[in-house]
Protein backbone atom coordinates (compact mmCIF):
# COMPACT_ATOMS: atom_id res chain seq x y z
CA UNK A 1 0.00 0.00 0.00
CA UNK A 2 1.50 3.86 -1.27
CA UNK A 3 1.88 5.50 1.78
CA UNK A 4 -0.12 8.64 1.97
CA UNK A 5 1.12 12.53 1.90
CA UNK A 6 1.39 14.28 4.65
CA UNK A 7 -1.06 16.89 5.23
CA UNK A 8 0.28 20.05 6.76
CA UNK A 9 -0.93 23.42 7.63
CA UNK A 10 1.04 26.27 7.52
CA UNK A 11 0.08 29.49 8.64
CA UNK A 12 0.89 33.08 6.89
CA UNK A 13 2.48 30.67 4.20
CA UNK A 14 1.57 33.40 1.43
CA UNK A 15 5.15 35.45 1.69
CA UNK A 16 9.20 35.79 2.93
CA UNK A 17 9.53 32.86 5.35
CA UNK A 18 6.04 31.19 5.09
CA UNK A 19 6.29 30.52 1.60
CA UNK A 20 9.78 29.36 1.79
CA UNK A 21 8.36 26.62 4.13
CA UNK A 22 5.46 26.25 1.93
CA UNK A 23 7.73 25.44 -1.11
CA UNK A 24 10.25 23.25 0.62
CA UNK A 25 7.57 21.37 2.59
CA UNK A 26 5.75 20.37 -1.19
CA UNK A 27 9.28 19.68 -2.47
CA UNK A 28 9.72 17.02 0.59
CA UNK A 29 6.09 15.57 -0.84
CA UNK A 30 3.83 17.47 1.87
CA UNK A 31 0.08 18.46 0.55
CA UNK A 32 -0.34 21.84 2.04
CA UNK A 33 -3.38 23.87 3.64
CA UNK A 34 -2.31 27.01 3.03
CA UNK A 35 -3.25 29.91 5.62
CA UNK A 36 -3.34 33.59 4.62
CA UNK A 37 -4.78 36.79 6.33
CA UNK A 38 -5.88 37.69 3.06
CA UNK A 39 -6.45 35.34 0.19
CA UNK A 40 -4.74 38.26 -2.43
CA UNK A 41 -2.48 37.29 -5.11
CA UNK A 42 0.37 36.65 -2.91
CA UNK A 43 -1.76 33.55 -1.57
CA UNK A 44 -2.88 32.45 -4.65
CA UNK A 45 0.60 32.84 -6.14
CA UNK A 46 1.91 30.60 -3.48
CA UNK A 47 -0.53 27.41 -3.94
CA UNK A 48 -0.04 27.85 -7.56
CA UNK A 49 4.00 26.94 -6.84
CA UNK A 50 2.88 24.11 -4.43
CA UNK A 51 0.56 23.03 -7.00
CA UNK A 52 3.20 23.07 -9.83
CA UNK A 53 5.55 21.16 -7.50
CA UNK A 54 2.91 18.07 -7.85
CA UNK A 55 1.51 18.65 -4.86
CA UNK A 56 -2.16 19.39 -3.36
CA UNK A 57 -2.82 23.01 -2.03
CA UNK A 58 -5.69 24.39 -0.79
CA UNK A 59 -6.20 28.12 -0.01
CA UNK A 60 -7.89 29.02 3.74
CA UNK A 61 -8.15 32.81 5.16
CA UNK A 62 -8.01 33.82 8.50
CA UNK A 63 -7.72 36.69 10.86
CA UNK A 64 -5.96 35.14 14.02
CA UNK A 65 -7.38 38.42 16.17
CA UNK A 66 -10.88 37.07 15.32
CA UNK A 67 -11.09 34.00 18.44
CA UNK A 68 -13.71 32.75 16.41
CA UNK A 69 -12.37 32.60 12.56
CA UNK A 70 -8.54 30.98 14.37
CA UNK A 71 -10.59 28.24 15.93
CA UNK A 72 -12.40 27.59 12.71
CA UNK A 73 -9.37 27.36 10.64
CA UNK A 74 -8.33 23.26 11.19
CA UNK A 75 -11.46 22.19 11.02
CA UNK A 76 -11.66 23.47 7.59
CA UNK A 77 -8.86 21.89 6.74
CA UNK A 78 -10.65 19.00 7.66
CA UNK A 79 -13.34 19.77 5.74
CA UNK A 80 -11.17 19.97 2.69
CA UNK A 81 -8.29 17.13 3.17
CA UNK A 82 -9.89 14.64 5.40
CA UNK A 83 -6.69 14.71 8.04
CA UNK A 84 -4.36 16.70 9.11
CA UNK A 85 -0.57 15.89 9.81
CA UNK A 86 1.14 18.78 11.13
CA UNK A 87 0.92 22.66 11.62
CA UNK A 88 3.12 24.57 11.12
CA UNK A 89 2.65 28.46 12.90
CA UNK A 90 4.35 31.12 11.22
CA UNK A 91 2.37 33.62 10.73
CA UNK A 92 2.73 36.64 13.47
CA UNK A 93 1.66 40.21 14.44
CA UNK A 94 5.36 42.25 14.28
CA UNK A 95 4.31 46.43 15.47
CA UNK A 96 6.86 48.25 17.05
CA UNK A 97 6.89 49.30 20.12
CA UNK A 98 8.99 50.22 23.29
CA UNK A 99 8.55 50.92 26.90
CA UNK A 100 7.83 54.54 26.18
CA UNK A 101 4.73 53.45 24.01
CA UNK A 102 3.71 50.18 25.32
CA UNK A 103 -0.19 49.82 25.95
CA UNK A 104 -2.22 47.34 26.60
CA UNK A 105 -4.04 47.27 23.20
CA UNK A 106 -1.08 46.62 21.52
CA UNK A 107 0.09 43.94 24.16
CA UNK A 108 -3.51 41.96 23.82
CA UNK A 109 -3.48 42.28 20.05
CA UNK A 110 0.00 40.37 19.42
CA UNK A 111 -0.78 38.17 22.36
CA UNK A 112 -3.81 36.91 20.74
CA UNK A 113 -2.62 37.09 17.03
CA UNK A 114 0.74 35.48 18.01
CA UNK A 115 0.05 33.39 21.32
CA UNK A 116 -3.65 32.53 21.70
CA UNK A 117 -3.69 31.56 18.40
CA UNK A 118 -1.10 28.84 18.74
CA UNK A 119 -3.03 27.37 21.57
CA UNK A 120 -6.17 26.96 19.84
CA UNK A 121 -4.68 25.77 16.53
CA UNK A 122 -2.95 22.97 18.97
CA UNK A 123 -6.00 22.00 21.09
CA UNK A 124 -7.56 21.86 17.55
CA UNK A 125 -4.96 19.70 16.04
CA UNK A 126 -4.40 17.35 18.94
CA UNK A 127 -7.87 16.64 18.92
CA UNK A 128 -8.25 15.69 15.85
CA UNK A 129 -5.29 13.56 16.20
CA UNK A 130 -6.79 11.71 19.49
CA UNK A 131 -9.42 10.54 17.50
CA UNK A 132 -7.34 9.20 14.68
CA UNK A 133 -4.97 7.71 16.76
CA UNK A 134 -2.33 9.30 15.28
CA UNK A 135 0.69 11.66 15.85
CA UNK A 136 1.72 14.99 14.51
CA UNK A 137 3.64 17.83 15.55
CA UNK A 138 3.12 21.47 15.78
CA UNK A 139 5.86 23.78 15.06
CA UNK A 140 6.50 27.40 16.12
CA UNK A 141 8.01 29.59 14.84
CA UNK A 142 9.79 32.21 17.87
CA UNK A 143 12.67 34.85 17.25
CA UNK A 144 16.08 34.77 18.61
CA UNK A 145 15.74 37.77 20.34
CA UNK A 146 14.21 36.01 23.17
CA UNK A 147 17.56 34.86 23.77
CA UNK A 148 19.10 38.03 23.03
CA UNK A 149 16.48 40.34 23.58
CA UNK A 150 16.54 44.57 22.30
CA UNK A 151 14.44 47.47 23.91
CA UNK A 152 12.36 47.30 20.40
CA UNK A 153 9.26 45.14 19.71
CA UNK A 154 8.35 44.79 22.88
CA UNK A 155 4.55 43.29 22.84
CA UNK A 156 5.91 41.52 19.83
CA UNK A 157 8.87 39.84 22.12
CA UNK A 158 6.54 39.37 25.01
CA UNK A 159 4.25 37.37 22.82
CA UNK A 160 6.82 35.42 21.35
CA UNK A 161 8.48 34.67 24.98
CA UNK A 162 4.75 33.20 25.60
CA UNK A 163 5.07 30.54 22.30
CA UNK A 164 8.84 29.76 23.80
CA UNK A 165 7.00 28.43 27.25
CA UNK A 166 4.31 26.60 25.01
CA UNK A 167 6.84 24.60 23.63
CA UNK A 168 7.55 23.16 26.84
CA UNK A 169 4.12 23.49 28.02
CA UNK A 170 2.36 22.01 25.45
CA UNK A 171 4.83 19.47 24.32
CA UNK A 172 4.25 18.26 27.98
CA UNK A 173 0.15 18.46 28.27
CA UNK A 174 -0.51 16.84 24.25
CA UNK A 175 2.41 14.36 24.49
CA UNK A 176 2.37 11.34 23.24
CA UNK A 177 0.19 12.21 20.12
CA UNK A 178 1.22 15.71 19.53
CA UNK A 179 5.04 16.65 18.92
CA UNK A 180 5.58 20.51 19.77
CA UNK A 181 8.86 22.21 18.19
CA UNK A 182 10.38 25.83 18.22
CA UNK A 183 11.83 27.08 15.47
CA UNK A 184 13.84 30.35 16.22
CA UNK A 185 15.14 32.28 13.15
CA UNK A 186 17.70 34.99 13.20
CA UNK A 187 17.87 37.99 10.76
CA UNK A 188 17.28 36.30 7.00
CA UNK A 189 18.18 37.82 3.93
CA UNK A 190 14.95 38.65 1.92
CA UNK A 191 12.47 38.36 4.51
CA UNK A 192 13.74 40.98 7.34
CA UNK A 193 12.12 44.30 7.54
CA UNK A 194 15.29 46.12 7.31
CA UNK A 195 17.70 47.68 4.76
CA UNK A 196 19.65 44.42 3.19
CA UNK A 197 22.78 46.96 3.50
CA UNK A 198 22.56 46.69 7.16
CA UNK A 199 21.32 42.90 6.67
CA UNK A 200 24.88 42.42 5.14
CA UNK A 201 26.48 44.72 8.04
CA UNK A 202 24.93 42.99 10.73
CA UNK A 203 25.89 39.30 9.36
CA UNK A 204 29.47 39.76 9.27
CA UNK A 205 29.21 40.12 13.27
CA UNK A 206 27.36 36.90 13.44
CA UNK A 207 29.33 33.82 14.31
CA UNK A 208 29.32 32.28 11.08
CA UNK A 209 29.85 35.61 9.22
CA UNK A 210 26.96 35.62 7.20
CA UNK A 211 23.33 36.15 7.06
CA UNK A 212 20.44 33.33 7.29
CA UNK A 213 19.12 31.96 4.21
CA UNK A 214 15.16 31.30 4.22
CA UNK A 215 15.80 27.74 3.16
CA UNK A 216 18.03 27.31 5.41
CA UNK A 217 14.59 28.42 8.54
CA UNK A 218 12.29 26.14 5.90
CA UNK A 219 14.54 22.75 6.22
CA UNK A 220 14.56 23.07 9.45
CA UNK A 221 11.01 23.67 10.55
CA UNK A 222 11.01 20.68 8.01
CA UNK A 223 13.56 18.56 10.07
CA UNK A 224 11.17 19.39 13.36
CA UNK A 225 8.43 17.96 11.14
CA UNK A 226 10.14 14.97 10.50
CA UNK A 227 11.75 14.02 13.49
CA UNK A 228 9.85 11.43 15.67
CA UNK A 229 12.07 12.06 18.85
CA UNK A 230 12.39 15.56 18.86
CA UNK A 231 10.05 17.62 21.06
CA UNK A 232 9.32 20.03 23.69
CA UNK A 233 12.63 22.09 22.70
CA UNK A 234 13.76 24.99 20.66
CA UNK A 235 16.13 24.67 17.30
CA UNK A 236 18.09 28.04 16.77
CA UNK A 237 18.41 29.01 12.76
CA UNK A 238 20.05 32.26 13.51
CA UNK A 239 24.14 32.00 12.53
CA UNK A 240 24.88 32.65 16.19
CA UNK A 241 22.78 35.81 16.52
CA UNK A 242 21.55 34.87 19.86
CA UNK A 243 25.43 34.43 21.61
CA UNK A 244 26.29 38.35 20.48
CA UNK A 245 25.51 41.56 21.95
Amino acid sequence: MTALAPVTLVTGGARRVGREIALTLAARGHDLALHAHRLDDAAEDTCAAVRALGRRCELFGADFADEAATAALVPAALAAFGRLDGVVHNASLFVHDDVASFDYAKLSAHACVNTGSAVLLARALHAHLGARAARGALVLLLDQRLWNPNPDYLSYALSKAGLELLVRTLAKSMAPALRVVGVAPGLALGIALIDEALLQHLAARSLTGRTVQPAEIAETVAFALGNAAFTGSTLMVDAGYHLQP
